[in-house]
C-alpha cells in the first residue's frame, strides 16, 4: 500500500511540475521525475522517445506552443502492480488538457478558442523515477474541435467525453485491495470472453456476450474517428459490428500493462492488435493492408458488471499505415 502511495505521489509532483512549466523549461521539468533514459511512448507523429529533453522536443514544447493556459483536467487516478509478466508498478491517469488554442499543433490549424484534447497516461515508477511512460492523446478529438476531421463520419457519437458518473475516479487514498482484485477479474473475464468468440465458429450472439459483463445501459466512451455509444443494443450497432465485420485477419498482440485498484482497472498494448481492413471502415474503402492498434482501456465496476469504459486508439497511426497521411493532408490544404 505504501509502494503505491509514494507512487502515486511522484506522479502527482510530475504533474504539478508540468503545470508550472513553460514551453523552454518544459525538459527541465521532465527530468525532476523522469528516468534519463525513460522509455517514452505517443501517438503518431511522436511515436517512441528516449529521456526528458528528447520527450519535451517530441510533444511537451510543441504542446505548451499551441496551447496556452494548460489546465490537467483529471477524471481518473489509480495505481497498481502490472498484473502481466513484465510486472512493475504503474500509475494511471485520464481526463483532458485544457487551453487556448492560439497556435498550429501538429498543422492543425489553432481556433483561438478553448480546447479539450483528451489524453491518457501510464507512467512505471521505480526507484524513485518514472522510467516508463505511455501518452495518448486523442488528435482527431482536437480536430475536429478546430473544424478539420477528415473522415466521411463516425458511427458513434462526437462530444468532449465526462469522467465516470459516479465522480470517484479520483484514487488519491489507499483502496481495499479485494476491490481492485474484483475489478481485474471482471476485466480478464470480459478480455477472455472476446478471445472465445474470435476464435469461434460459432460465437454467442453479441448481446449474450457482452450482458455476461456489461451493464446494459454501459457507456463506451470511444476514440474520435468511431465515437461514443450507449447501451449494449447501440454499442453492437455502433461499434462491435463494424469492428468486427469489417476488419479482418486481427492478430491479438497482448499488453505492455493491465491493472485495477478499487473500481477502475485498465491497459495498454504497443500495438494491441495487428488487423487488415477487410471492409469500409470509418466511411473509408477497404485498403487490403494490415495495421496496428495501438489502444488505451479504462473501465469502472458497478458491483459484478463494467459500467463504463474509455478508450483510446492510435487512430493516426492506424491510418497512416494503410495510406492515408492524415497530417500530410492538413499541410497540402493548408498551401
Amino acid at each position: 500500500m505504501n509502494d503505491l502511495s509514494e507512487a502515486k505521489a511522484l506522479v502527482r509532483a510530475h504533474h504539478a511540475a508540468l503545470a508550472r512549466a513553460t514551453p523552454d523549461t518544459v525538459a527541465g521539468a521532465l527530468s525532476q521525475h523522469m528516468a534519463a533514459d525513460a522509455l517514452w511512448r505517443g501517438m503518431h507523429p511522436m511515436h517512441e522517445q528516449s529521456g526528458p529533453e528528447a520527450v519535451a522536443q517530441a510533444f511537451w514544447t510543441p504542446l505548451l506552443t499551441s496551447l496556452s493556459r494548460v489546465q490537467r483536467r483529471q477524471d481518473i487516478f489509480f495505481a497498481g502492480q502490472n498484473s502481466l509478466g513484465a510486472g512493475g508498478l504503474w500509475v494511471a491517469s485520464m481526463g483532458h488538457f485544457l487551453g487556448l488554442f492560439d497556435q498550429p499543433f501538429l498543422g492543425i490549424p489553432p481556433t483561438g478558442k478553448l480546447v479539450m484534447l483528451r489524453y491518457a497516461e501510464f507512467s512505471r515508477v521505480e526507484n524513485g523515477q518514472i522510467i516508463e511512460q505511455a501518452m495518448f492523446v486523442d488528435l482527431l478529438h482536437l480536430m475536429a474541435q478546430a473544424d478539420c476531421y477528415p473522415l466521411p463520419g463516425m458511427t458513434g457519437a462526437q462530444l468532449v467525453q465526462p469522467g465516470p458518473m459516479t465522480h470517484d475516479g479520483l484514487l488519491y487514498s489507499p483502496q481495499a485491495p479485494e476491490d481492485g482484485a474484483a475489478t481485474l477479474d471482471l476485466i480478464n473475464r470480459m478480455i477472455g470472453a472476446i478471445d472465445l468468440a474470435n476464435k469461434s465458429d460459432t460465437p454467442p450472439p453479441p448481446e449474450v456476450e457482452l450482458a455476461a459483463h456489461w451493464h446494459d445501459d454501459m457507456l463506451w466512451w470511444g476514440p474520435t474517428g468511431i465515437g461514443a455509444t450507449f447501451t449494449i443494443d447501440r454499442y453492437i450497432a455502433q461499434h462491435q459490428q463494424p469492428f468486427r465485420t469489417q476488419l479482418g485477419h486481427r492478430t491479438f498482440n497482448g499488453h505492455i500493462c493491465r491493472m485495477a485498484e478499487g473500481d477502475y482497472g485498465g491497459f495498454f498494448g504497443w500495438p494491441n492488435l495487428t488487423m487488415e481492413c477487410t471492409g469500409p471502415y470509418l466511411g473509408l474503402p477497404p485498403s487490403g493492408k494490415k495495421a496496428d492498434l495501438r489502444v488505451v482501456d479504462f473501465y469502472r465496476r458497478d458491483g459484478d458488471k463494467l459500467a463504463e469504459n474509455w478508450i483510446f486508439i492510435d487512430m493516426l497511426h492506424f491510418l497512416n499505415m494503410q495510406g492515408l497521411d492524415v497530417l500530410a493532408q492538413l499541410a497540402t490544404r493548408g498551401r
